[in-house]
């Protein structure tokens, strides 16, 4: 019996542990090889010796499985180690359909207090991280496309969150990456449809190393599978890459305990039109001033009060 993902390959980023992890033996399940991609630095938030262990251990479940992986210990967000990333599923493993962007780190601040280099290395580690192993994903998946004059298999599906959501008052720079996380994934998407490519991103709500706070109080069953494991995410990530997948492109979708919500783009609450040739103060005053007089504040996130989802800080990958 053949599996969704037979004969695939995907690379999968921030894969030692965690959602990463859970994410690469899932695909690897459905029967995709994998490049297991882990800088392997111990402290969330980027401090420590880099390690090859995460990487390897995780490539080693998968093949004592009987699947076919590599590690690879490089950083996503230095532009060349990317490439090489992207070398690497080509040359030993034979091509590349699947893109999982996971790789992250946090640095939380509150705003007033954030240094540039806490700022820097978020965005840096999230956003161009992201970009990186999409450029050089994407530039083979056009090139491909243009010799074959056919569209080709690919899916990238990327890492946002909840704080981009629904904001999270001591991560500007997480918040800020994840939301040009999901600016990058639309803008892609319209970027490759044509080549056979979709992207999507995921907000995923998942007890990791980098939430350990987060759901410090929420306790672990006794019985059962966690409400928080990352098991619980692992199967959409595998379903997006799957070729039932086809026509999803450009969408974002909360994911965390058996659930699965799709998040509609922005739309237009309220429209005013001015009555002269343009808008002046007073008359800016008369319309906007009543529109929001008496909205509670937390109006502002209605996305997140339709999900049902509280504005904890963090609650991403």
């Amino acid at each position: 019996m053949s599996l969704p993902l037979d004969g695939l390959v995907a690379i999968v980023t921030g894969a030692g542990r965690g959602l990463g992890r859970a994410e690469a033996l899932e695909l690897a399940r459905l029967g995709a090889a994998v490049v297991v991609n882990d800088y392997g630095q111990p402290g969330r938030d980027g401090s420590g010796e880099a390690s090859a262990g995460p990487a390897e251990q995780v490539a080693a479940e998968i093949r004592e499985a009987g699947g076919r992986a590599l590690a690879h210990t490089g950083d996503v967000a230095d532009t060349q180690q990317a490439g090489e990333l992207v070398e690497l599923a080509l040359d030993e493993l034979g091509g590349l359909d699947i893109l999982v962007n996971n790789a992250g780190i946090l640095r939380d601040r509150m705003v007033f207090s954030m240094t540039e280099g806490e700022w820097d290395s978020v965005i840096r580690v999230h956003l161009k991280g992201h970009f990186n192993t999409t450029h050089f994903a994407s530039a083979h998946w056009r090139r491909r496309s243009k010799e074959t004059g056919m569209p080709v298999y690919g899916r990238i599906v990327n890492t946002s969150s909840e704080a981009f959501l629904a904001g999270s008052a001591g991560q500007p720079n997480y918040a800020a990456a994840k939301g040009g996380i999901v600016g990058l994934t639309t803008s892609t998407a319209l970027a490759l449809a044509k080549y056979g490519v979709t992207a999507n991103a995921i907000c995923p709500r998942a007890r990791t190393r980098m939430t350990e706070d987060v759901f410090a109080g929420f306790q672990e069953p006794e019985d059962g599978l966690d409400p928080l494991a990352p098991e619980h995410v692992a199967p959409l990530v595998g379903y997006l890459a799957a070729p039932a997948a086809a026509r999803i492109n450009g969408q974002l979708l909360v994911v965390h305990g058996g659930m699965v919500a799709i998040v509609e783009r922005p739309h237009v609450q309220a429209k005013f039109d001015s009555k002269q040739e343009t808008f002046t103060y007073d008359e800016l005053d008369a319309v906007l001033t009543p529109h929001y007089a008496g909205r509670p504040a937390e109006e502002t996130f209605a996305a997140a009060e339709v999900l049902g989802l509280k504005r904890e800080p963090g609650g991403g990958a």
